[in-house]
């Protein structure tokens, strides 16, 4: 056996000109790319940001809070690097600038550094690059990718930047850096304009780092006019300049980049072999969207996260995700539906709109707005016999609503809403109330997988196809196990329990085509080519 040490290599993404330029999606494609041509992958997020975790960041600005399987509150990429890369990505793989501060300073207090005196540079970028080599290696990675969060000329991102430097000084063909930029076509012109990505690039530039490839990110592709202007004042090769055009869904971005043979061409940057890239699970995937004729509506009801005159649907984009790759597994096509629950809550008659979806789903959420509105929605769902699927909080109202409407205790709540109610069919343990009580609430909430036992025979089990699951959570209250059995004999059966805790993960209504509440988050699971089962299951029945 060969005691050679492996040779890792490593891309960097950043962006230029605007934030949501695509960076997340382009670095999951290139992931899936390399994957694609045999090699080992694995994907890192850096957020420039002071919070440890992205668990205390407020949805409506930064997006969702994606969850990971050992319980790490992350960044919303990091939900589209494990759908392209089909891998669990854990802790190592996200860090944020509180995060790595927080590390270089408890190592000065513990006198790792010997007495030295610590300082920003360089003791700030070589901690982000043992993060980097520490995530590499546990993954066995052959290369690995790190998008660095935030936009070119920021100074949140600079100590990012100076990491990067330093492994490319030390290693010249170990590392290659991506500008994701956007080219935009202003209406009264109507001519693509290069001059922000010259900018982008020359920021890059004056971190100490020229850009070996430019994604160009645009309505329209690039022409060649456009591409040689990159190359000249941007000092790229005008093959390293790659069109990447709006497309209808982010799963073309793949085929979209390889058919510019951006692979091979990174491949040659970092001083690797050609390698042809099997991309048919993307090309079969990419077909079965485009041949969904068959609409299925879904009203997605909750508290609506908007941001000025805009909804940000980020705030639930794994959920949005999940439903699409239901869709497409059963051969229709998605139409999602935003509808804000305080809307039933100012004009009741309104609940009557919801006739015209197919299924309604109820997504997780945190607080007291628009609740009524959402319990009205899981009502008309129970006793109209419409597919209904709750997460989390979902899960939660729903069994409020059975209790309050079925076992005839009209005060029945989460004493998250109200702590003095008699009936709190939802509540919170011990624990989790003293986390509150003290005003600790970063990274302590039940957070990450665990197992739960399906009930044989259940609309669960049968989905699932085993007896036993685990899936990913990220609350505080809990399913108040004094009310179990009485939810049980009236027809809302427990059919999930942690067998640790005992505590209840999953509901559902026997006399019910499909009306199921589950107190984990499913979506974190789901994949394009392998839609999360709860969710296929509740596609098939609405599809009917």
């Amino acid at each position: 056996m060969s005691n050679k040490k492996k040779l890792r290599k490593y891309i960097f993404i950043v962006g230029g000109v605007l934030s949501g330029v695509g960076k997340g999606v382009s670095s999951a494609s290139i992931g899936a790319i390399m994957k694609a041509k045999g090699l080992r992958v694995t994907s890192l997020k850096i957020d420039p940001y002071i919070n440890v975790d992205a668990g205390t960041m407020n949805p409506t600005e930064h997006g969702e809070v994606f969850v990971t399987d050992d319980g790490d509150e992350t960044d919303q990429d990091m939900g589209n690097y494990e759908r392209f890369l089909d891998e669990d990505l854990n802790s190592e793989n996200y860090m944020t600038t509180g995060r790595v501060y927080l590390t270089v300073i408890e190592n000065e207090r513990t006198m790792k550094y010997k007495g030295k005196c610590v300082e920003v540079v360089p003791h700030i970028p070589e901690e982000v690059i043992r993060r980097i080599k520490d995530a590499s290696e546990k993954h066995d990675a052959d290369i690995t990718i790190i998008e660095v969060g935030g936009t070119l000329g920021e100074y949140q991102n600079l100590l990012f930047l100076e990491a990067a430097r330093m492994m490319k000084l030390k290693d010249p063909t170990g590392v290659a850096f991506v500008l994701v930029s956007y080219l935009p076509i202003p209406s009264h012109l109507g001519e693509m304009k290069t001059k922000p990505t010259q900018h982008a690039s020359r920021s890059l530039n004056s971190a100490g780092i020229n850009a070996d490839f430019i994604i160009a990110r645009g309505k329209e592709a690039l022409d060649k006019p456009r591409r040689e202007k990159l190359a000249i004042f941007c000092n790229v090769p005008a093959d390293h300049c790659i069109s990447a055009p709006d497309v209808p869904s982010i799963y073309e971005i793949p085929l979209l980049l390889d058919k510019e043979d951006i692979g091979n061409k990174i491949l040659k940057v970092l001083a690797l072999k050609s390698r042809p890239s099997n991309l048919t699970a993307w090309k079969n995937l990419n077909k079965k969207i485009a041949d969904g004729k068959k609409e299925v509506k879904i009203a997605v009801v909750g508290k609506y996260f908007g941001t000025g005159n805009f909804t940000l649907a980020d705030s639930y984009i794994s959920v949005i995700e999940s439903i699409k790759h239901a869709c497409w597994w059963n051969g229709v096509k998605p139409v999602l539906d935003w509808v804000d629950s305080e809307e039933f809550e100012k004009n009741k008659s309104k609940i009557k709109d919801l006739k015209k979806y197919d299924g309604i789903l109820v997504p997780g959420g945190f607080g007291t707005r628009g609740v009524e509105g959402i319990i009205s929605a899981i009502n008309f769902a129970r006793v109209n016999k419409v597919p209904y699927f709750g997460l989390c909080y979902g899960m939660q109202l729903a069994s409020i609503e059975f209790v309050r409407n079925v076992l005839g205790k009209k005060d029945a709540h989460t004493v998250e809403v109200n702590a003095e109610t008699k009936n709190p069919v939802i509540h919170i343990n011990p624990k989790q109330a003293d986390n509150v009580r003290k005003n600790r609430y970063g990274g302590t909430m039940r957070l990450g997988a665990y197992d739960c036992i399906l009930k044989k025979g259940s609309k669960t089990q049968k989905a699932y196809g085993v007896d036993k699951v685990s899936e990913r959570h990220r609350h505080r209250y809990e399913f108040n196990n004094d009310y179990r059995e009485a939810c049980d004999k009236a027809g809302l059966k427990v059919v999930g329990v942690n067998p640790e805790s005992d505590l209840v993960e999953i509901v559902e209504l026997s006399n019910h085509p499909f009306f199921v509440g589950v107190q984990f988050h499913p979506e974190f699971k789901s994949r394009p080519m392998r839609p999360q089962p709860l969710f296929r299951e509740f596609i098939r029945v609405a599809a009917k």
